[in-house]
């Protein structure tokens, strides 16, 4: 829908005002410091509205991860309200009012000329969900920090149309353009309780489609994140893609290669843990995103279709999904161990046999994957040396020997490693034995546990049966020679 900017004057006349007894949203489901931060701007003379996926989310009756406010105060004039204010991003000038664990993000309505291609203001930050550690210190997602505001040049486009920068300030009439779908695009206005729709947002939400405001093409140019932002609405919200805005998606994909690393990081992490991880998998792979994302995954998946990794991956994220539901932690760690878990295993099988279990191998192969999806999606050095600990683990999981078994038990990756280990044998990779033999050791005391480790003896529960069996060779169980730790051929 093509709107004309106007001036404030006309704002009545440009945005659909829905009176409070028209639209489901309640303060009482509104975060109480949302509430402070609007009531404090608008009783300095501010406008304050909600926007963006919080109010999409309690249209459709569910509960925002984070509540953000536009409004028409300057950053500077938002830091003097607030001494718990923060000033970050060069890319987008935002201010972050924190509450303890709670951080309400502000930002001041920005201009727009008519929408010209490469000249609309881009919206990078008007979502629900921040899963990067560290938002107050680390800046945008591009990397840049907060600390200097003196650059001049307030927008920046580079040649493909991807807008750089944007703190050129406007109005809420101008400030529509800087958002990306209809769905994200209402603004709750906490003067009258009122919500304003410019473009039909309020239908769509009911309707639950995702359409984009403008030129597609033209908004996926200027910023080609919007293209996992539309898989990832797809995915979490049930929402249909119209026509229109899916078209472009299959030509412009290579646009992703330009995002940086840093930012599509965050993407994957808001993609796959939040409690739609295998929703968003499935989209990523009909929309031809995940080749961009994550290549060398799409590249094993295309060379084994339906293989015991994808198998294994594929109950991961539901795993995963069903932990989110539960509100149980989930890490990146885990979730790049499944993701690369297919090309590790292909980097382990380009050595020798004989090397296939040894320690350094496997770690230099954990090295090659991460390395070669880095240019696409940075998996910060944390995450890595983690993914190396559960794959080095793998092993000595399948193969233990007397008190090794113990100092294992007490490795600080020890869980994850055993989480990985049962969800291989789960798709047939490692022996499901060795699964028992572990739960049993984790469910004894630490006399048995000391006892087991000098005697060699275990008790595994046999299947099908009340049967136990006895094994007491000093290694454990004894270890299925098709299983390894970075098994990923297809049969």
């Amino acid at each position: 829908m093509n709107l004309t900017p106007a001036s404030n004057e006309a704002a009545s006349k440009l945005a659909r005002i829905i009176p409070r007894d028209s639209h489901p949203i309640s303060r009482s489901r509104i975060s109480p410091n949302a509430l402070r931060v609007l009531y404090r701007l608008k009783e300095s003379g501010y406008q304050a509205f909600l926007v963006g996926g919080c109010v999409r989310d309690l249209m459709l009756g569910l509960e925002p991860k984070d509540f953000d406010v536009a409004t028409d105060a300057l950053p500077e004039e938002v830091k003097k309200l607030f001494r718990n204010c923060r000033l970050v991003g060069r890319r987008f000038r935002l201010a972050h009012v924190f509450f303890g664990r709670e951080t309400i993000e502000v930002a001041t309505f920005r201009a727009a000329s008519a929408p010209e291609p490469g000249d609309e203001p881009l919206d990078d930050h008007n979502d629900d969900e921040s899963l990067s550690e560290g938002n107050s210190e680390q800046g945008d997602a591009d990397g840049n920090r907060a600390e200097n505001y003196d650059d001049p040049i307030d927008r920046v486009v580079n040649e493909h149309g991807r807008i750089l920068r944007d703190n050129v300030y406007g109005n809420i009439d101008e400030d529509i353009w800087r958002r990306d779908f209809t769905a994200n695009a209402l603004y709750y206005n906490i003067a009258d309780f009122t919500v304003w729709d410019y473009c039909g947002g309020f239908e769509d939400v009911q309707s639950r489609r995702l359409s984009l405001i403008g030129d597609p093409e033209t908004r996926y140019r200027e910023d080609p994140v919007r293209m996992l932002r539309a898989a990832r609405f797809e995915a979490k919200l049930a929402f249909t893609l119209d026509s229109d805005s899916a078209e472009p998606i299959g030509r412009l994909t290579h646009l992703l290669s330009g995002v940086p690393a840093a930012r599509l990081f965050d993407e994957t992490l808001k993609l796959f843990l939040t409690g739609h991880g295998l929703r968003s998998f499935q989209v990523l792979r009909d929309r031809g995103l995940l080749i961009e994302l994550l290549p060398n995954l799409a590249r094993f998946m295309g060379k084994f279709p339906n293989s015991p990794p994808e198998k294994m991956l594929l109950r991961g994220l539901e795993n995963t999904d069903l932990r989110v539901k539960a509100d149980r932690p989930v890490t990146p760690t885990f979730l790049f161990a499944l993701l690369l878990y297919g090309p590790i295993g292909l980097e382990i099988e380009k050595t020798p046999r004989e090397h296939w279990h040894t320690i350094g191998n496997i770690l230099d192969a954990v090295d090659r994957a991460v390395s070669a999806v880095y240019s696409r999606v940075a998996i910060p050095r944390r995450f890595a040396l983690g993914l190396r600990d559960m794959f080095a683990l793998q092993p000595r999981l399948e193969d233990p020997r007397g008190r090794r078994a113990l100092r294992t038990l007490e490795h600080p990756r020890f869980r994850a490693a055993f989480d990985l280990l049962q969800l291989r044998a789960e798709v047939g990779m490692a022996d499901s034995a060795m699964v028992q033999w572990w739960e049993h050791l984790q469910q004894s005391n630490s006399q048995q546990r000391s006892a087991m480790s000098e005697s060699g003896e275990v008790v595994v529960p046999m299947h099908g049966g009340d049967a136990n069996e006895a094994r007491s060779s000093g290694r454990g169980p004894r270890r299925r020679r098709g299983g390894r730790g970075g098994r990923s051929s297809a049969n």
